[in-house]
């Protein structure tokens, strides 16, 4: 392996398996999971957008986590897929370089989606009569627009950073996705430090979140708890729990995933780690959300059933 900088044309990623055995199991599983994540994520999309009954500002914020979360499952786990099924590595520099751009932009909006939902819990529980004016439309399309600025944001000021810096360490990626981690160990020298700092700045945004969104329910429990009737407080566990369900899944496997002991560190965590917060919670967030939703459990319902006569009806009129 060279020490010397050189320029690179491609990346390795690490493969799942050896055999073609297992590769090809490899790519059915992940197509299963792919499919999943898209028809789940793709029916909260268009239920929400079609009923007007959901032109709410918590559906709304759920539409815009759906999308995030349906583009990081499609910068993951396609290529991933692809290397399995023609049994190769490589992906292009300027592949790497996209991958790891919309992963970040996306997965940072979706920390900051969640932030907003957060918010939006703690509004509609605990200052009801406010509703309407804290959580008016406009504001609601500008809480949006900043989360998805947040992470364009975030994700221009690392790529850049994380690309300007030598590469003399050869070019193979410890991981099934070009991940920045795995990019720095590829460096010369110290020049990775510049970037550690930058993490370090996100780190200190990501903990501001945390804390506001521990503080949100805090409030909201204490609320929740002091509603006198029985019915009262499960309605209002059933608007937020799917919310902190998801919160603690991104959170804990994000936190586990770059803030785990160097002891207890090996390849095979780490690709386990990775595929925990990069392709399982886009997959089963919209589980999350819909299982205890009964009125979107509704529309969705409404919405395949309108559509499946709506076939039925034109295969009719086209045989008479």
């Amino acid at each position: 392996m060279s020490n010397s900088s050189s320029p690179i044309s491609q990346f390795l990623l690490l493969p799942f398996a050896d055999t073609r055995e297992l590769q090809l199991l490899h790519f059915c599983l992940f197509l299963g999971i792919y499919l999943a994540a898209l028809l789940g994520n793709g029916l909260i999309i268009i239920t929400i957008a079609c009923d007007h009954h959901l032109h709410t500002p918590m559906y709304f914020f759920l539409l815009n986590l759906s999308l995030t979360d349906l583009g990081c499952i499609s910068t993951t786990v396609p290529i991933s897929m692809a290397n399995s099924l023609w049994d190769t590595r490589a992906i292009s520099y300027t592949g790497c370089v996209a991958q790891i751009f919309l992963f970040l932009f996306l997965i940072a909006t979706e920390f900051c989606l969640l932030t907003v939902m957060a918010y939006d819990c703690y509004v509609a529980i605990c200052q009801p009569l406010h509703y309407g004016t804290l959580l008016g439309s406009r504001a609601c399309v500008h809480m949006a627009a900043a989360a998805w600025t947040s992470g364009f944001l975030n994700a221009v000021l690392h790529t850049a950073n994380t690309f300007s810096l030598p590469l003399c360490h050869g070019n193979a990626v410890d991981q099934f996705f070009c991940e920045i981690p795995q990019i720095l160990k590829l460096s010369c020298s110290d020049a990775y430090l510049r970037e550690i700092g930058f993490i370090v700045v996100s780190s200190c945004f990501v903990f501001g979140c945390c804390v506001f969104i521990v503080v949100s329910y805090v409030q909201i429990f204490r609320a929740v708890l002091r509603i006198p009737s029985q019915q009262g407080q499960h309605k209002a566990f059933s608007t937020c729990l799917p919310h902190l369900a998801v919160v603690s899944l991104f959170v804990s496997t994000g936190i586990f995933s770059n803030l785990k002991p160097p002891s207890i560190s090996s390849l095979s965590l780490n690709v386990v780690v990775s595929f925990l917060y990069s392709v399982f919670p886009p997959a089963v967030n919209p589980l999350i959300y819909s299982m205890r939703n009964q009125e979107l459990k509704d529309a969705m319902w409404k919405l395949m059933t309108g559509y499946f006569y709506a076939v039925i009806n034109f295969l009719s009129s086209a045989y008479h």
